[in-house]
């Protein structure tokens, strides 16, 4: 009976590895507080000992898996934005986060989860706020080209990198529609806006040309600085058009309010006159019963008058028809 070979004895950075490897599948599986270290040395096939050995205990190796996943989320992000100019910047930061989500989806669900508050690590916030100090430096130095106050760059800084985050972590599940098409769209949100969504984004060439990684898709040809200046004017030019329609928009609305208040105004002088004409309507018929009344009281007291002369002269008439009589009689 011929005994079975032995396994090939590990180093021990290779064994580190190894450990490191397996904490970081069933981290991303169960989480911190549902991974055990007989998990991970059962897997690893060591006894728990060794796991202490290299790491201290559970803690210290999800310490070091999450360290390692920030180190290389944050420097494929730097990378991109070390690009030029603001919009390729964009572009290559959507897609390196996308990237890693799909290239390292382990880590990406070690990331997302709030680090255990026993170990010293970072966690996703710390890895975001990191990421959006650098934006912040970008939007600054292009909210003083364009004229905006870039004091305000923190605060933009904060929503860009927030949605970005967002859509990634939804999109670490669903996975549809694709990595290049989900950067679009968000670089259409971003760079564009509500009011000037373009109906069918697409990415500019420079945004897969990132040292860091290969095509894509199918190698394309390096824009050069003039193509990517008239990208950059068209869409100046498209975000001028839009200001411009929203302007006229803005006058238009401000026509019809005048209007609005004209017609209100003549509406109310229309109704003082008409309530001025009742009045004098009201002043003419009173002066009108006045003259009546006192033309009545006339004729009044012109039918008295006439009464007493006529009861003055029956009066008269009787002392004259009374026999007279003999004073000697």
């Amino acid at each position: 009976m011929t005994e079975p070979r032995s396994r090939k004895r590990m180093s021990a950075k290779e064994r580190r590895e190894q450990l490191i490897e397996v904490s970081r599948a069933l981290f991303a599986e169960k989480g911190f507080d549902g991974t055990s270290i007989e998990e991970i040395a059962a897997v690893a096939m060591v006894s728990k000992p060794v796991v202490y050995e290299h790491f201290g205990g559970k803690e210290g190796v999800y310490a070091v898996v999450v360290d390692r996943e920030m180190q290389r989320l944050l420097s494929l992000v730097t990378e991109a934005l070390a690009a030029s100019p603001a919009l390729v910047k964009l572009e290559r930061a959507a897609l390196a986060l996308l990237r890693y989500i799909e290239e390292n989806s382990d880590g990406f669900r070690i990331l997302v989860r709030d680090s255990h508050t026993a170990t010293d690590t970072g966690t996703f916030a710390s890895l975001l706020s990191d990421i959006a100090s650098q934006v912040e430096d970008v939007l600054a130095d292009e909210f003083a080209g364009r004229g905006y106050d870039p004091k305000r760059a923190p605060m933009y800084a904060q929503m860009l990198v927030g949605m970005v985050a967002l859509t990634g972590q939804w999109w670490l599940e669903v996975r549809r529609p694709g990595r290049e098409e989900v950067a679009a769209h968000l670089v259409n949100l971003a760079w564009n806006g509500l009011t000037g969504l373009d109906p069918a984004p697409g990415l500019t060439p420079a945004a897969y040309l990132s040292s860091a990684s290969t095509p894509l898709r199918q190698p394309l040809p390096r824009p050069t600085e003039k193509e990517l200046r008239e990208k950059e004017k068209a869409r100046e030019r498209h975000l001028r058009e839009l200001e411009k329609a929203r302007e006229r928009e803005r006058k238009e609305q401000e026509r019809l309010l005048r209007e609005q208040g004209k017609a209100r105004e003549r509406e109310l002088r229309e109704q003082e006159k008409a309530l001025k004409e009742q009045e004098r309507a009201r002043e003419r018929e009173l002066k009108e019963q006045e003259k009546l009344l006192r033309e009545q009281e006339k004729r009044e007291e012109k039918l008295r008058a006439r009464e007493a002369r006529l009861a003055e002269r029956q009066a008269r008439l009787a002392e004259q028809t009374q026999p007279k009589t003999d004073p000697q009689a």
